[in-house]
């Protein structure tokens, strides 16, 4: 039993697949396969129970995963401690996020903690976000999210012991062309938008969740792409976009785009790491300079 059939165990755990943790890893999946073979030999039981959806623990592999975590955070501390090495904080962010909420978030830590170094991680995939933080790839990750627990907008959370804080809320707007029918209307509800085109990205973003959380089915969703086109495609004409109100709130100060009354929950940008690895030198300190 080594560290690298360790991270790698904990890279299946995360991904749920061997493909997609050998993507994660930048490994051949049959490198992936023979580390976790390899594992299991070294311990005399199975991990994982093979199946066509994927690979899932075993009673076994439940115990090993909690040990894994451990070993895994004990090397890290070692190292950190006989190399001398500067206390870093690896923090994911999602790109809708990264250029406008990051900065304040490093300004704090800059302040705080002067001697901190952070490696800031973007991608436009809230999962492969997650995945990182739960694999220990990541220390944490900024992401937009509600409800009070990871996933509570109605996405998959990784089998992780993950906690949270939430750091500020995140304002919606639905947007339209300037010379949209509703676009003078005082007040508006979901049942006044039934025979509008939605704006939207993949099911997996923020926002189309959160549409799907405001107007159910009602509302025909038509593919657009990201924040950025969305608002573009509104501002043409081609239907409306619920989107951060920070993307917005110049094309709307300029007359290019109206603001519809309509009164849309607003998300939170939330900080998401994993419970378990708190005890490393020096990371609560550090998750809280980000959140304060």
């Amino acid at each position: 039993m080594d560290l690298r059939q360790l991270r790698t165990f904990e890279a299946v755990i995360a991904h749920r697949t061997v493909t997609a943790a050998a993507d994660a890893l930048d490994l051949a999946p049959s490198s992936v396969s023979e580390q976790v073979r390899a594992l299991e030999r070294s311990l005399g039981v199975a991990l994982f129970e093979r199946g066509p959806k994927g690979m899932r623990l075993t009673a076994a592999g439940e115990r090993m995963h909690a040990w894994a975590g451990r070993l895994l955070q004990q090397a890290e501390q070692a190292r950190r401690e006989v190399t001398g090495e500067r206390p870093a904080l690896r923090l994911g962010a999602l790109e809708t996020i990264a250029a406008t909420h990051v900065p304040g978030v490093l300004a704090r830590l800059a302040e705080r903690r002067p001697g901190l170094r952070v490696d800031v991680r973007s991608d436009a995939a809230r999962d492969q976000l997650l995945a990182a933080v739960a694999a220990g790839d990541l220390d944490a990750a900024l992401l937009l999210d509600t409800g009070d627990a990871v996933g509570g907008l109605g996405f998959p959370a990784p089998p992780a012991p993950l906690d949270h804080v939430d750091l500020e809320d995140v304002p919606l707007a639905l947007v339209a062309a300037p010379g949209h029918r509703l676009a003078a209307s005082a007040r508006l509800g979901p049942a006044d938008l039934g025979d509008e085109k939605l704006l939207v990205n993949v099911p997996a973003c923020s926002f189309w969740l959160a549409g799907e959380r405001l107007f159910g089915g009602a509302v025909e969703r038509v593919r657009a792409g990201s924040v950025t086109v969305m608002a573009a495609w509104a501002e043409q004409g081609l239907g409306v976009a619920l989107v951060p109100e920070f993307a917005v709130r110049d094309r709307i100060a300029a007359g290019t785009l109206a603001r519809l009354a309509l009164d849309a929950p607003a998300l939170r940008l939330r900080l998401v790491w994993r419970a378990d690895r708190e005890a490393l030198p020096g990371l609560r300190e550090m998750l809280y300079a980000a959140s304060a």
